[in-house]
């Protein structure tokens, strides 16, 4: 079982885990981040507080939850509260982390899971905000997990679900959401940004093996400033491998 043949999911499930370590709260969306959370309280962060929208706090995730209302996401937790409730408790500054992903993304992080087109005629119709809008306003930290295409990365999302840094520095507070929060890291399958903290926009910070910055351009449809020093991702270990495929998602679900 060598890393070689990780593939992109496992490959956004390890990464995004290891951004977890130590004790923190964390909002958790249904697919990779599922994934993330409980490889993270498998292997790096045993006291991860995982809460699901639906009012699940605490599960222990010994059962990978298939949605963030079904019954393992509240499997041995330390509340079972209501949606009211978790998102009440973001909002007082408990809840650390929030994990999402979205159809687009533009250079501020600003995330679209609404329409694609005009919201009136679109071309897509998506299923739309849930509690995303809520973890990207109240958490600490938003930590985005997206397949890096052209298509995703675009100048402007064509509709503004949840908020990133919105036009740039300061728009978030002149929004009225609170201090110090915002996007954190956009991790996806070719990199991992972070966001410059001068002009708010997405920056390069890591490249997965492989991945050449001139890929990861051709990829994204806006310019972005890059690091002084540019890591390279680790491969997934064969620990991280056999602990998602054996124990974590034997099925298959979200792999």
């Amino acid at each position: 079982m060598s890393a070689e043949k990780a593939n992109a999911t496992e490959r956004l499930a390890c990464t995004a885990a290891r951004l977890m370590k130590g004790r923190t709260t964390v909002f958790i969306g249904t697919g990779v981040p599922m994934l993330a959370a409980s490889l993270a309280r498998a292997l790096y962060a045993p006291s991860l507080i995982p809460v699901f929208e639906f009012g699940g706090v605490g599960s222990t995730l010994e059962k990978l939850p298939l949605a963030v209302g079904e019954h393992n996401s509240f499997r041995r937790g330390v509340a079972a509260m209501g949606i009211c409730d978790v998102m009440e408790a973001a909002q007082r500054g408990v809840v650390r982390d929030g994990f999402l992903g979205g159809a687009q993304i533009d250079p501020y992080g600003n995330l679209n899971t609404t329409v694609i087109g005009p919201y009136d005629d679109p071309a897509v119709r998506l299923p739309g905000s849930g509690g995303a809008n809520d973890v990207g306003s109240l958490c600490w930290r938003t930590i985005i997990i997206m397949k890096h295409e052209r298509k995703r990365f675009v100048p402007k999302v064509d509709f503004l679900t949840t908020p990133g840094y919105l036009d740039g520095p300061g728009a978030r507070e002149r929004a009225g959401l609170p201090p110090e929060t915002g996007p954190y890291r956009v991790v996806t399958d070719l990199a991992v940004f972070d966001f410059d903290p001068g002009s708010k926009r997405m920056r390069l910070i890591a490249l997965n093996p492989g991945v050449t910055t001139e890929r990861v351009a051709a990829e994204t449809g806006f310019p972005f400033p890059i690091a002084d020093r540019v890591t390279l991702n680790a491969d997934p270990t064969p620990l991280e491998l056999r602990t998602l495929r054996r124990k974590i998602d034997p099925d298959k679900v979200f792999l």
